[in-house]
């Protein structure tokens, strides 16, 4: 009987001595980071900010090249979901309650602004310092200061980073309209297939279009490659950020247009396109506000 008792309390403590034990999780405490190779199998547009900045320190070193960088960026964003007039300026406007970036969405200038912004980036910090630097005069955040309109604002205000090559690519016959700074020339829609292969990846893209004899920049996205070389259009349109061919992004517009017409609804009428140079040598203006993130003063 004694010796029973002995083994069942060898037993029971032998069961004791190998259970596991648990340690009770803290309260608050943030979830373990994703695996690496989980994370880079997630869109951009459903990582948190913590996600995103490993995802754009990863890329830096792996993907030296920055035209190939760009492209893998907006790449890992196909299929994030348009939505116009998407960020504010808040806290410089006491009631604007909308954000100063997004990752969950985008409109086609978002798209472009925080494509660049990652791609020249090495951490969370510095793609936020980046992002301001791109979209406001001198990083100063505003309405004011910000770059609203495509042409006469954004393109240049950012020369640093993009050079307008229309007028090369346009030839000297090529079509221009009035602007209050400058006359400018663009790429015909027609023309396009045939200057396609000057085309490099990372260039942006200005969409023009007309309507009463004006003409202004309507829409912009990205040049990336097709696996056997092709120029292609990357962009964030609705419904979603999407990866076309300028070919079929203009039988499609044109599609849409002649629809319109038999709705008795004609409105902008697609004329061509302006192209700017991604610049070889970038050197990213200071902030007037505060210093580049991670980057030695100079």
């Amino acid at each position: 009987m004694r010796l029973a008792c002995l083994l069942l309390a060898t037993a029971v403590l032998g069961g004791c001595a190998t259970s596991p034990a648990t340690t009770p999780a803290i309260p608050g405490a943030p979830p373990p980071p994703t695996p690496l190779a989980v994370l880079l199998q997630k869109p951009l547009y459903r990582m948190t900010p913590f996600e995103a900045g490993r995802y754009i320190t990863h890329m830096q070193g792996a993907q030296p090249d920055l035209r190939r960088r760009i492209a893998a960026i907006g790449r890992q964003n196909i299929g994030q979901p348009y939505s116009l007039n998407l960020l504010g300026e808040f806290p410089y406007e006491i009631h604007d309650s909308l954000p100063l970036f997004s990752l969950e969405q985008s409109d086609c200038v978002v798209f472009a602004e925080h494509t660049y912004a990652m791609a020249l980036s090495n951490s969370w910090e510095e793609f936020f310092w980046m992002l301001q630097r791109i979209r406001y005069r001198d990083g100063v955040i505003g309405v004011a200061s910000r770059n609203h309109y495509t042409e006469m604002d954004w393109n240049v205000a950012n020369r640093w980073l993009v050079t307008d090559i229309s007028a090369e690519l346009a030839g000297a016959g090529g079509p221009a309209y009035a602007m209050r700074v400058d006359r400018a020339r663009f790429v015909p829609k027609e023309q396009v297939a045939a200057i396609a292969s000057q085309l490099q990846e990372g260039d942006f893209v200005n969409v023009i279009s007309t309507r009463d004899g004006e003409y202004w920049a309507s829409h912009v996205g990205l040049v990336v490659l097709g696996p056997d070389g092709e120029r292609r259009f990357l962009h964030s349109s609705a419904p979603q950020v999407r990866e076309e061919s300028f070919d079929a992004y203009i039988a499609r517009t044109l599609e849409r247009q002649q629809r319109a017409a038999r709705e008795g609804k004609p409105g902008q009428q697609l004329a061509g396109f302006k192209f700017l140079r991604l610049n070889e040598q970038i050197a990213v203006p200071p902030m007037a506000p505060q210093p580049r993130p991670g980057r030695p003063p100079a």
